[in-house]
């Protein structure tokens, strides 16, 4: 009996020694973590240095003959299409010299240009904007639609190379339709 007691208690002294000596389980393969893509970072909206009214809405000399503007003063920043609220006199003398005045009647083109720092298609884009921002403000001023057409020529005649000569690209080109 005592061998039987013994046999029992190593047997059991066994048992609690696997219990609590029990191997832990295999690790799982590790999983690449992946990493957060970042977003991309905004359009700027402004450079350092540059100064919106160094790109302009370019009016032809025929039409500021006619017209009798001597200096135009509406502008776009960089990657900008809005015209600025000060240029509403400008888009008025237009309108009105389209209406009623020595070009009564005919129609103006507008032809957007963008400056070639951004991706060729985004400034075809950009263009248009502009063209059709200029288009929208002498319709406010009291031109007919039927009296501007609008396209884009994005940075196809660019020629800047610095800030300076970019700001000229940046522009909106109005010249009497044929």
């Amino acid at each position: 009996m005592k061998k039987i007691v013994s046999a029992l208690s190593l047997l059991l002294g066994l048992q609690a020694l696997a219990c609590g000596s029990s191997a832990p389980p295999p690790a799982a393969p590790a999983q690449p973590v992946a990493e957060p893509t970042p977003a991309p970072a905004p359009a700027p909206t402004e450079k350092p240095g540059d100064d919106p009214r160094q790109s302009d809405i370019n009016i032809s000399d025929e039409i500021k003959l006619a017209c009798g503007l001597t200096e135009t003063e509406a502008h776009f920043g960089y990657n900008s299409a809005k015209v600025l609220e000060t240029d509403q006199t400008i888009m008025k003398k237009l309108a009105d010299c389209f209406t009623t005045g020595k070009l009564k009647g005919r129609t103006m083109r507008l032809v957007g240009h963008a400056d070639p720092r951004g991706e060729p298609e985004y400034n075809m884009v950009l263009g248009g904007r502009r063209a059709d921002n200029v288009g929208a403000a002498l319709k406010n001023a009291g031109l007919p639609a039927a009296q501007v057409t609008t396209t884009s020529r994005g940075e196809m005649d660019s020629t800047g190379t610095d800030e300076a000569s970019w700001a000229a690209d940046r522009r909106v080109d109005i010249h009497l339709a044929e």
